[in-house]
């Protein structure tokens, strides 16, 4: 099969083209799941976050601008915010809580990620962010914390974490171009 450009892909998702989405699987599922299962921690629900991910990017996809990033950031956003509006969830919360104790820790010994940001280069180009900004986007983004999350755990103001989560932004949009 012959490599699809990301602009062809995202030309024939506009045009609803079915077979477009069976590429775009393809080329992105395996990156999505490993972040969605970073997140979630357990391979059922990663799945079912994975496929809810890509029900809502195919019925979504009129609002992706390539303007504003690439079609991977854009995916990616949509499926780790769909993980983390999992991991809040009632529903998510209370079976975590009611789950035998050596049930999750064997879970957590398995879930070893399949899945490692390196893979694509989101390591590497993390690694060149100094070691408090890396700590902030770590959390964020790969631990799935919010910003307040991420201020109570570092024991750090929230405008503290916020002025450096933006930093580290820059500093990655720079990197990227």
């Amino acid at each position: 099969m012959t490599p699809v450009s990301e602009d062809l892909l995202v030309q024939r998702l506009r045009a609803r083209d079915e077979a477009a989405m069976t590429l775009f699987y393809d080329k992105y599922s395996a990156a999505l799941y490993g972040v969605i299962l970073r997140i979630v921690k357990k391979e059922e629900i990663a799945e079912d976050v994975l496929q809810e991910s890509l029900v809502k990017i195919w019925h979504s996809f009129h609002t992706y601008d390539a303007g504003k990033g690439r079609l991977f950031t854009w995916v990616l956003n949509v499926s780790r915010n769909l993980a983390i509006d999992k991991i809040r969830s009632r529903q998510y919360r209370v079976g975590s809580r009611t789950q035998p104790i050596e049930e999750s820790a064997a879970l957590r010994q398995a879930a070893s990620p399949t899945f490692r940001p390196e893979h694509i280069g989101l390591q590497d180009m993390t690694n060149k962010l100094n070691p408090e900004q890396k700590q902030v986007i770590d959390l964020l983004y790969f631990g799935g914390f919010t910003q307040s999350e991420v201020a109570e755990e570092l024991n750090l103001p929230l405008g503290t974490v916020k002025t450096r989560a933006r930093a580290a932004i820059k500093v990655l949009a720079k990197l990227i171009r």
